[in-house]
């Protein structure tokens, strides 16, 4: 026998129905979960915290204001605390792909919170005659100007929490390694054929430099995230909002925070233009773009181990083959990868989008907040664990490397400027066709001597980067 489930009864402006009493959402998320059995995701933990962050925001400024009663506002802002500490959470329900502008999860928002502190003020869930999911939670608000906020704010969450900290421990990281491959002599390789000598810390030098100039680019981007147009209210007019609400509002949200935010100048244009999404989710696709590059490189470094560079070894993590015993996969550089890749297709969709509103308002914020908080916190996840997993364990194959030094005809651009371009071609040519070494051959042909070649062709000497000097 099953136990009978209760039902208390909410009404909306479509009529009537029955929602579960042990549950907090209402009326019109219970629409929502009807309306939208699409894929199965829920909204993000972050962007749920930045909604809520925006609410509690709002219920300090409209209590202080006295547009909604003290009792009322603090019950409210208990209510997200709670919330944000984690009870509750199972409560936001609605798919991310939903109702355009994202109304459904804004008001699973709004009557979570609404029967959360009916509870709290000892009343009983559904008794929005005495605190209403529209008029007290939502009071002086719109779908249209919280919900980019909340995108903003939950932007900010992501890079401030996971993102920079993955990046700045995954720069200092490969600094590290870069001092401890400094004398490492390996051959450059371009277009997959050989080229002059390199050193392998320099390799990873070269990394740490291109994580921190995007993690400069994407600092930059984010800036625009700072900007709120909270108080925009339905079409970016400030409707039915305090005159001292908008200014209040984003001080508080930036105390909350912890974060300098400010009022957008302009109300309309911070409601109908995506394009501080579009920056950011452009920096990020920039970032993944090396990133995938930086893991192909890993990968193939790595490649053999009798059979391919092995320059390197990355730590293996987990068997990589079902049938083949001993096999060890470079696996966390793979999946690096194909975060990488989706990271891309989240920045398309998201310019799709962004071009996609009409007039007051762009209906497509739902995917746009989605894509845009996951390629955050994918990348930042994503580049802690290789960090973690992969990069600080790596070792390098110094005779590997030296012996693939040594024998690399690219040796010979050295000589281009002792012997002339035609001669030093001639050399490489003889050295392929009959397996000699460059050196043999210059010096039965009498280009040089050996005490000026040994000083030409030494690897040390050839694979040291030039300092910049402008004198």
């Amino acid at each position: 026998m099953t136990d009978k489930i209760e039902f208390r009864v909410e009404r909306d402006s479509m009529g009537d129905r029955q929602i579960a009493s042990d549950v907090y959402y209402g009326i019109q998320t219970l629409r929502a979960i009807e309306n939208f059995p699409i894929s199965g995701i829920k909204p993000l933990p972050t962007y749920v915290d930045a909604c809520l962050l925006i609410k509690k925001a709002t219920a300090i400024v409209n209590g202080e204001l006295g547009c909604i009663p003290q009792d009322i506002s603090q019950a409210i802002v208990q209510a997200t605390d709670e919330i944000l500490a984690g009870k509750l959470r199972e409560q936001f329900v609605v798919d991310v792909y939903q109702a355009g502008a994202g109304t459904s999860h804004h008001m699973n928002v709004n009557e979570v919170l609404a029967n959360r502190a009916l509870e709290i003020l000892g009343d009983e869930k559904g008794n929005y005659k005495r605190i209403s999911p529209n008029d007290h939670v939502n009071y002086g608000q719109s779908t249209n100007d919280v919900i980019p906020t909340a995108i903003r704010i939950g932007g900010l969450l992501a890079l401030t929490h996971t993102l920079h900290p993955a990046l700045e421990e995954a720069i200092a990281t490969l600094e590290n390694k870069a001092g401890e491959f400094q004398d490492i002599v390996k051959s450059g390789r371009t277009h997959l054929q050989d080229a002059v000598p390199v050193r392998l810390g320099e390799n990873f030098r070269a990394w740490a430099q291109i994580l921190t100039e995007h993690q400069n680019r994407i600092y930059t981007a984010s800036g625009d995230l700072m900007v709120l147009g909270l108080g925009g209210s339905a079409a970016g007019t400030g409707l039915n909002t305090h005159p001292l609400y908008r200014a209040r509002v984003v001080e508080v949200l930036s105390e909350l925070i912890d974060t300098p935010l400010e009022p957008a100048p302009h109300l309309m244009a911070a409601m109908q233009s995506m394009a501080p999404f579009v920056n950011v989710s452009g920096a990020l696709r920039n970032l993944a773009q090396d990133l995938a590059k930086i893991s192909h490189d890993l990968r193939l470094m790595d490649s053999g181990p009798k059979t391919g560079f092995k320059e390197i070894q990355l730590p293996p993590v987990q068997p990589g083959s079902s049938i083949m015993p001993g096999k060890y996969n470079p696996v966390m550089a793979e999946m690096t990868s194909m975060v990488c890749f989706q990271v891309m297709g989240y920045d398309n969709a998201i310019a799709i989008a962004a071009q996609a509103g009409q007039l007051e308002l762009n209906v497509m914020m739902p995917l746009i907040a989605y894509n845009l908080i996951h390629s955050i916190e994918i990348l930042g996840n994503t580049i802690a664990a290789l960090t973690k997993r992969c990069i600080e364990g790596i070792t390098a194959n110094k005779e590997r490397c030296l012996a693939y030094a040594e024998g690399s005809l690219a040796l010979v651009t050295a000589l281009n400027t002792h012997i002339g371009y035609l001669n030093a071609a001639a050399v490489a040519k003889e050295s392929l066709e009959t397996g000699k070494s460059l050196r043999q051959i210059v010096l039965e042909r009498g280009l040089m001597n050996e005490a000026d070649l040994a000083t030409v062709l030494n690897l040390e000497q050839m694979s040291a980067i030039l300092p910049l000097s402008r004198e």
